[in-house]
């Protein structure tokens, strides 16, 4: 039984997808919940009004989390909503973006998929870090790229996602002392907005005939994992980075 009764989390990219379904599922385990979203209004309240239809409370803060200013007022928000402090935060903001080889992409195009991917976890993290519970956790969302590489043309996802992997390594034992667990998670093929933009359904269909479980996965069982980690069922799990991707890919 995973039981996050009167926790205060803050999901990154809470509005769809898997931060929607990350946001749902903490707030039925009682969790009280700040989600950010980026450009994406009507999502974030249709988020919103899930979890409240399930007697949860949520907040939706819009806020690009490459700028420490707008990290610093997602925080602030969610203490002003909920008071503190905060237990659980979940980075699941990022995207591939667009695919491109190195030879085609330019400075700016490499600058914006770290920001997006990588500094922003970090400028998140910094900021909420002064006003989180010793004994809490976050939650990291890297991805199978991180250890593969990735897909034609997301060599500047991927590097984003290997850097997510070892923030997650050496803040689990800076943070080792206030006993907050910091884990990674790193999503294979999950049927999400991602793939429908970026990926041809010939290759998903080969990818899921290719992987033992014979399908992609669902955002909702990512949703599982995340609650898992935040709770104190694990609690002697840190600095590590699960891999959901149904067996197609050993780390």
């Amino acid at each position: 039984m995973i039981d996050l009764t009167n926790k205060i989390a803050l999901v990154t990219g809470g509005a769809r997808d898997i931060g929607r379904a990350v946001s749902v599922r903490l707030a039925q385990q009682g969790a009280r919940v700040a989600l950010n979203y980026f450009d994406n209004q009507p999502d974030a309240e249709e988020t919103i009004r899930l979890i409240e239809a399930n007697g949860g409370k949520a907040i939706a803060v819009q806020g690009d989390m490459t700028k420490m200013t707008d990290a610093e007022r997602f925080v602030a928000a969610a203490k002003k909503a909920f008071g503190g402090p905060v237990h659980i935060l979940v980075n699941v903001a990022g995207g591939l973006v667009g695919r491109k080889t190195v030879a085609e992409m330019d400075e700016a195009f490499w600058d914006f998929v770290i920001g997006l991917n990588l500094k922003s976890v970090f400028l998140v993290t910094k900021a909420t870090l002064p006003h989180m519970a010793d004994g809490g956790a976050i939650i990291n969302f890297a991805s199978q790229a991180a250890r593969d590489g990735g897909g034609p043309g997301a060599t500047a996802y991927a590097s984003a996602k290997a850097g997510v992997l070892n923030f997650t390594r050496g803040l689990a034992k800076e943070l080792g002392p206030r006993r907050i667990r910091v884990n990674a998670i790193s999503p294979g093929m999950i049927n999400t907005t991602f793939h429908n933009t970026f990926t041809k359904p010939e290759v998903r269909q080969r990818v899921a005939a290719s992987t033992p479980l014979g399908r992609e996965g669902e955002a909702p069982e990512v949703a599982d994992l995340v609650a898992y980690l935040a709770s104190d069922n694990a609690s002697f799990i840190n600095g590590e980075s699960v891999e959901i991707n149904g067996g197609v890919f050993f780390s």
